[in-house]
């Protein structure tokens, strides 16, 4: 009778390919689903394009021409990311990568659970765990991140509850959960969608420059006194935390 080894399926028992992939830290499920339909992910030397194909162990499977395999070590990494790094496994215009900065530790193929713009900083979660990305950045998990933004000029002073009430810009609606003024340069914002640069787009349209936009807090996890650049693993109970928070809401 075959055993199953740390946690691995048998030789003979079939997943999903995009549950596979994901496995095998090559993204979440939902994005090895888009690397899937692009063609890039060949099964025995054939190019599967197609969702739902089954696959095993004992294939040989490549994405973009390198054999992936599944990781028996789960990582979650927490990146204080600097500016000027882009949240992607690849970057056509030879941007910095922000995994990269990870890359002398941890042989594991790591991406990053959702996005900072290239020019904000601070935390963002990497991975392998195909499912705890999934679950984490999944609209429906509404986990709080906290950014602190430092502006060029004074702040409206109404600023806080412009964006609190809502604001319509190009017919997307942008709403911050919470909001404080710190001083006339600096305020703290709380968000939970997540839309493409959110704060820069409601900032730009009210006229106000950025000097500094930096995520502090994601759910459970606080940024603390990780420098840029820094990187540590999250405890176990953080990664509960995280989930239980996901499950709560």
């Amino acid at each position: 009778m075959k055993r199953k080894k740390r946690g691995l399926p048998l030789q003979d028992d079939k997943m999903r390919l995009q549950l596979f992939l994901a496995k095998c830290g090559v993204a979440s499920r939902r994005a090895c689903e888009k690397i899937i339909l692009d063609g890039r992910v060949s099964v025995n030397g054939e190019i599967i394009s197609i969702l739902g194909t089954k696959v095993c162990t004992n294939d040989k499977i490549l994405v973009d021409g390198k054999q992936v395999e599944i990781e028996a070590e789960k990582r979650y990494i927490l990146l204080n990311k600097p500016a000027g790094y882009v949240c992607s496994m690849a970057d056509e215009k030879g941007r910095l990568i922000a995994a990269d900065l990870l890359k002398d530790t941890y042989s594991e193929r790591l991406y990053n659970v959702g996005r900072l713009d290239m020019y904000s900083t601070g935390l963002i979660i990497f991975t392998n765990d195909g499912q705890f990305a999934s679950t984490l950045s999944h609209p429906s998990a509404e986990i709080e991140k906290e950014y602190e933004v430092e502006s060029s000029l004074p702040l409206p002073r109404d600023l806080a509850e412009k964006f609190c009430s809502g604001l319509r810009i190009d017919d997307i609606f942008y709403r911050a959960k919470f909001a404080k003024e710190i001083n006339s340069h600096k305020i703290r914002i709380t968000l939970i969608e997540g839309k493409n640069r959110e704060i820069r787009r409601v900032f730009e349209h009210l006229g106000i420059g950025i000097r500094k936009l930096q995520r502090i807090r994601i759910g459970n996890i606080t940024i603390d006194s990780l420098k840029e650049s820094q990187f540590r693993e999250l405890t176990a109970q953080e990664i509960k935390g995280l989930m239980n928070l996901c499950k709560t809401n």
